[in-house]
């Protein structure tokens, strides 16, 4: 379990910062384009959170193979 803690202090930041990037990115694109194809359920938010919660995913099994 605390390795688990570990990671996720690791790599939220990476999380975070993928999450607020994508929101900005995909919500200038439906405010200008008026185009929301590609985001999940139409939605900017639920997208960048996806986007987010995978690259937090991703940045934490680096950080556990880098470890071992």
């Amino acid at each position: 379990m605390e390795v688990i803690q570990a990671l996720i202090q690791q790599s939220a930041g990476v999380g975070v910062g993928i999450a607020f990037g994508s929101a900005v990115g995909f919500g200038l694109r439906k405010k200008r384009l008026g185009n929301s194809e590609g985001l999940i359920s139409g939605s900017v938010f639920v997208t960048s959170a996806v986007c987010g919660s995978v690259a937090m995913a991703v940045m934490m099994a680096i950080t556990y193979v880098g470890g071992l």
